[in-house]
Protein backbone atom coordinates (compact mmCIF):
# COMPACT_ATOMS: atom_id res chain seq x y z
CA UNK A 1 0.00 0.00 0.00
CA UNK A 2 1.39 3.27 -1.02
CA UNK A 3 1.61 5.88 1.46
CA UNK A 4 -0.78 8.43 0.08
CA UNK A 5 -3.45 4.69 -0.16
CA UNK A 6 -3.16 5.38 3.97
CA UNK A 7 -5.30 8.53 3.38
CA UNK A 8 -7.95 6.85 1.79
CA UNK A 9 -11.57 5.72 3.35
CA UNK A 10 -13.07 4.16 0.97
CA UNK A 11 -15.83 1.75 2.29
CA UNK A 12 -15.69 3.23 5.35
CA UNK A 13 -18.48 5.08 7.07
CA UNK A 14 -18.19 8.42 9.33
CA UNK A 15 -20.59 9.82 11.59
CA UNK A 16 -19.97 13.52 12.31
CA UNK A 17 -21.71 15.84 14.91
CA UNK A 18 -22.76 19.05 13.81
CA UNK A 19 -21.52 17.70 10.61
CA UNK A 20 -23.55 20.38 7.97
CA UNK A 21 -22.18 23.69 9.17
CA UNK A 22 -18.56 25.03 9.77
CA UNK A 23 -16.06 23.26 11.24
CA UNK A 24 -17.99 19.71 11.31
CA UNK A 25 -18.66 20.60 7.46
CA UNK A 26 -15.28 21.19 6.39
CA UNK A 27 -14.72 17.80 7.79
CA UNK A 28 -17.35 16.13 6.37
CA UNK A 29 -16.34 17.73 2.89
CA UNK A 30 -12.34 16.24 3.84
CA UNK A 31 -13.90 12.87 5.00
CA UNK A 32 -15.73 12.69 1.61
CA UNK A 33 -13.63 13.43 -0.49
CA UNK A 34 -11.54 10.66 0.92
CA UNK A 35 -13.78 8.08 0.19
CA UNK A 36 -15.93 8.30 3.16
CA UNK A 37 -19.99 7.68 3.32
CA UNK A 38 -21.43 10.06 5.90
CA UNK A 39 -24.12 10.43 8.56
CA UNK A 40 -23.95 14.00 9.75
CA UNK A 41 -25.87 14.98 12.99
CA UNK A 42 -27.34 18.32 13.44
CA UNK A 43 -30.27 20.68 14.78
CA UNK A 44 -31.34 22.28 11.19
CA UNK A 45 -33.09 20.38 8.75
CA UNK A 46 -32.59 22.72 5.75
CA UNK A 47 -28.80 23.03 6.62
CA UNK A 48 -28.63 19.13 6.58
CA UNK A 49 -30.26 18.64 3.68
CA UNK A 50 -27.69 21.74 1.44
CA UNK A 51 -25.07 19.35 2.79
CA UNK A 52 -26.15 16.17 2.17
CA UNK A 53 -26.70 17.68 -1.37
CA UNK A 54 -23.28 18.88 -1.53
CA UNK A 55 -21.67 16.10 -0.25
CA UNK A 56 -24.03 13.32 -2.60
CA UNK A 57 -22.61 15.46 -5.45
CA UNK A 58 -19.30 13.97 -4.23
CA UNK A 59 -20.41 10.13 -5.16
CA UNK A 60 -20.73 9.35 -1.74
CA UNK A 61 -23.94 7.69 0.38
CA UNK A 62 -25.23 10.55 2.66
CA UNK A 63 -27.35 10.37 5.33
CA UNK A 64 -28.59 13.04 7.76
CA UNK A 65 -30.09 12.61 11.66
CA UNK A 66 -31.85 15.75 12.48
CA UNK A 67 -31.01 15.89 16.39
CA UNK A 68 -29.67 18.18 19.19
CA UNK A 69 -27.44 16.21 21.24
CA UNK A 70 -26.63 18.63 23.72
CA UNK A 71 -28.73 16.80 26.48
CA UNK A 72 -27.38 13.72 26.97
CA UNK A 73 -31.21 12.35 26.09
CA UNK A 74 -30.66 14.66 22.80
CA UNK A 75 -27.46 12.81 22.15
CA UNK A 76 -28.98 9.40 22.94
CA UNK A 77 -31.98 9.87 20.78
CA UNK A 78 -29.73 10.91 18.11
CA UNK A 79 -27.46 8.07 18.22
CA UNK A 80 -30.92 5.66 18.06
CA UNK A 81 -31.57 7.15 14.89
CA UNK A 82 -27.59 6.79 13.58
CA UNK A 83 -28.27 2.74 14.76
CA UNK A 84 -31.33 2.45 12.96
CA UNK A 85 -30.13 3.19 9.60
CA UNK A 86 -27.95 -0.35 10.16
CA UNK A 87 -24.97 1.16 9.08
CA UNK A 88 -21.83 -0.01 11.09
CA UNK A 89 -20.00 2.92 12.13
CA UNK A 90 -16.19 3.03 11.30
CA UNK A 91 -15.67 6.87 12.51
CA UNK A 92 -16.46 8.76 14.54
CA UNK A 93 -16.45 12.97 14.92
CA UNK A 94 -17.57 14.09 18.06
CA UNK A 95 -17.40 18.12 16.92
CA UNK A 96 -20.31 20.05 18.70
CA UNK A 97 -19.45 22.56 21.16
CA UNK A 98 -19.25 26.22 21.44
CA UNK A 99 -18.70 28.89 24.20
CA UNK A 100 -22.19 30.27 23.48
CA UNK A 101 -21.97 32.32 26.54
CA UNK A 102 -19.45 35.15 27.88
CA UNK A 103 -20.58 34.80 31.36
CA UNK A 104 -17.84 35.88 34.24
CA UNK A 105 -16.99 32.71 35.95
CA UNK A 106 -18.31 33.77 39.29
CA UNK A 107 -21.65 34.82 38.32
CA UNK A 108 -22.53 31.75 36.03
CA UNK A 109 -25.69 29.80 37.31
CA UNK A 110 -24.74 26.17 38.06
CA UNK A 111 -27.82 25.18 36.10
CA UNK A 112 -26.18 27.35 32.56
CA UNK A 113 -22.93 25.62 33.61
CA UNK A 114 -24.12 22.21 33.70
CA UNK A 115 -25.83 22.76 30.32
CA UNK A 116 -22.78 23.90 28.45
CA UNK A 117 -20.67 21.29 29.93
CA UNK A 118 -23.53 18.72 28.49
CA UNK A 119 -22.77 20.29 25.40
CA UNK A 120 -19.05 20.43 25.03
CA UNK A 121 -18.00 17.16 27.41
CA UNK A 122 -21.28 15.25 27.66
CA UNK A 123 -22.39 14.67 24.06
CA UNK A 124 -18.91 13.03 23.38
CA UNK A 125 -19.23 10.80 26.07
CA UNK A 126 -22.77 9.91 25.40
CA UNK A 127 -22.10 9.60 21.26
CA UNK A 128 -19.08 7.51 22.27
CA UNK A 129 -20.86 5.16 24.78
CA UNK A 130 -23.86 4.58 21.65
CA UNK A 131 -22.00 4.69 18.62
CA UNK A 132 -18.53 3.04 19.19
CA UNK A 133 -19.62 -0.67 20.57
CA UNK A 134 -20.07 -1.83 17.05
CA UNK A 135 -16.82 -0.58 16.68
CA UNK A 136 -15.51 -2.06 20.06
CA UNK A 137 -17.31 -5.63 18.42
CA UNK A 138 -15.53 -5.40 15.22
CA UNK A 139 -11.82 -4.73 16.81
CA UNK A 140 -11.71 -1.59 14.58
CA UNK A 141 -12.49 2.14 14.53
CA UNK A 142 -11.73 5.61 15.28
CA UNK A 143 -13.29 8.04 16.91
CA UNK A 144 -11.85 12.11 16.67
CA UNK A 145 -13.13 14.47 19.79
CA UNK A 146 -12.89 18.32 18.66
CA UNK A 147 -11.36 20.04 21.82
CA UNK A 148 -9.91 23.07 21.90
CA UNK A 149 -6.84 25.47 22.09
CA UNK A 150 -8.96 26.16 25.50
CA UNK A 151 -8.41 23.23 26.74
CA UNK A 152 -5.21 23.52 27.80
CA UNK A 153 -5.35 27.64 27.99
CA UNK A 154 -7.14 30.08 28.99
CA UNK A 155 -7.94 32.87 26.41
CA UNK A 156 -7.26 36.20 26.89
CA UNK A 157 -9.87 38.80 26.74
CA UNK A 158 -12.89 36.64 26.88
CA UNK A 159 -14.91 35.12 30.10
CA UNK A 160 -17.42 32.20 30.08
CA UNK A 161 -14.67 29.27 31.56
CA UNK A 162 -16.64 26.80 31.43
CA UNK A 163 -15.24 26.06 27.83
CA UNK A 164 -12.22 26.02 29.03
CA UNK A 165 -13.27 23.63 31.62
CA UNK A 166 -15.14 21.73 29.48
CA UNK A 167 -12.63 21.11 26.54
CA UNK A 168 -10.11 20.08 29.01
CA UNK A 169 -11.89 17.59 30.14
CA UNK A 170 -12.38 16.13 26.84
CA UNK A 171 -8.53 16.20 26.16
CA UNK A 172 -8.72 14.08 29.42
CA UNK A 173 -11.78 11.97 28.18
CA UNK A 174 -9.63 11.21 24.90
CA UNK A 175 -6.89 9.99 26.98
CA UNK A 176 -8.70 7.76 28.93
CA UNK A 177 -10.75 6.46 26.26
CA UNK A 178 -7.65 5.90 24.04
CA UNK A 179 -6.20 3.50 27.17
CA UNK A 180 -9.18 1.35 27.63
CA UNK A 181 -9.97 0.48 24.09
CA UNK A 182 -6.28 0.45 22.15
CA UNK A 183 -6.67 -3.12 22.91
CA UNK A 184 -9.76 -3.64 21.58
CA UNK A 185 -8.72 -2.11 18.14
CA UNK A 186 -10.28 1.34 18.57
CA UNK A 187 -8.30 4.85 18.33
CA UNK A 188 -9.06 7.86 20.27
CA UNK A 189 -8.00 10.77 18.81
CA UNK A 190 -8.55 14.59 19.58
CA UNK A 191 -7.91 17.98 17.32
CA UNK A 192 -7.68 20.96 19.22
CA UNK A 193 -8.47 24.54 16.69
CA UNK A 194 -7.36 27.64 17.54
CA UNK A 195 -9.90 30.40 16.25
CA UNK A 196 -11.48 29.43 12.45
CA UNK A 197 -13.18 31.88 10.12
CA UNK A 198 -16.57 29.89 10.91
CA UNK A 199 -20.06 31.84 10.68
CA UNK A 200 -20.40 32.22 14.95
CA UNK A 201 -16.93 33.89 14.58
CA UNK A 202 -17.55 36.13 11.58
CA UNK A 203 -20.64 37.35 13.37
CA UNK A 204 -18.46 37.58 16.54
CA UNK A 205 -15.54 39.23 15.69
CA UNK A 206 -17.75 41.80 13.27
CA UNK A 207 -19.07 42.54 16.64
CA UNK A 208 -15.93 42.91 18.38
CA UNK A 209 -13.44 43.88 16.37
CA UNK A 210 -10.79 44.91 19.23
CA UNK A 211 -11.15 41.64 20.29
CA UNK A 212 -10.36 40.06 16.76
CA UNK A 213 -7.18 42.69 16.23
CA UNK A 214 -5.95 41.86 20.04
CA UNK A 215 -6.56 37.58 19.39
CA UNK A 216 -4.17 37.75 15.74
CA UNK A 217 -1.94 39.53 16.74
CA UNK A 218 -0.64 36.59 18.99
CA UNK A 219 -0.90 34.26 16.46
CA UNK A 220 2.65 33.94 14.78
CA UNK A 221 1.33 32.70 11.37
CA UNK A 222 -0.77 36.12 11.60
CA UNK A 223 -4.24 35.14 10.59
CA UNK A 224 -6.92 32.82 11.59
CA UNK A 225 -7.91 29.46 10.00
CA UNK A 226 -10.03 28.80 7.16
CA UNK A 227 -12.21 25.55 8.01
CA UNK A 228 -10.80 24.13 5.30
CA UNK A 229 -7.57 23.86 7.53
CA UNK A 230 -8.89 21.65 9.58
CA UNK A 231 -10.07 19.22 7.46
CA UNK A 232 -6.76 17.18 6.69
CA UNK A 233 -6.23 16.48 10.11
CA UNK A 234 -9.24 14.80 10.25
CA UNK A 235 -8.62 12.72 7.55
CA UNK A 236 -5.45 11.63 8.95
CA UNK A 237 -6.61 10.98 12.62
CA UNK A 238 -9.48 8.90 11.24
CA UNK A 239 -7.69 6.82 8.31
CA UNK A 240 -4.94 4.40 8.30
CA UNK A 241 -2.33 7.01 8.19
CA UNK A 242 -2.47 7.13 12.37
CA UNK A 243 -3.01 3.53 12.81
CA UNK A 244 0.14 3.70 15.33
CA UNK A 245 -1.23 7.19 16.80
CA UNK A 246 -3.80 6.76 20.13
CA UNK A 247 -4.43 9.07 22.37
CA UNK A 248 -2.76 12.20 20.98
CA UNK A 249 -4.42 15.95 20.84
CA UNK A 250 -3.06 17.46 17.44
CA UNK A 251 -3.05 21.52 17.93
CA UNK A 252 -4.05 22.96 14.80
CA UNK A 253 -3.73 26.85 16.13
CA UNK A 254 -1.32 29.17 13.76
CA UNK A 255 1.16 28.52 16.49
CA UNK A 256 -0.65 30.92 18.81
CA UNK A 257 -0.11 28.37 21.53
CA UNK A 258 3.25 28.80 21.38
CA UNK A 259 4.24 31.98 23.15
Amino acid sequence: MGVLDRFRLDGRTAVITGGSRGLGRAMAQALAEAGADLILIGREEETLETARQELVALGRKVAVVPGDVSTPAGAEAACRQVLDLNRPVDVLINNVGGRRVDVPTEDTPIAQWQELIDLNLTSALVCSQQLCKGMLERGRGAVVNVTSIAGSIAIKGIRGRHYETAKGALGALTRSLAADWAPRGVRVNAIAPGVFLTAPNRRWFGEKPDFQTAFVSNVPMGRMGEPEELGPTAVFLASDASSYITGVTVVVDGGYTLW
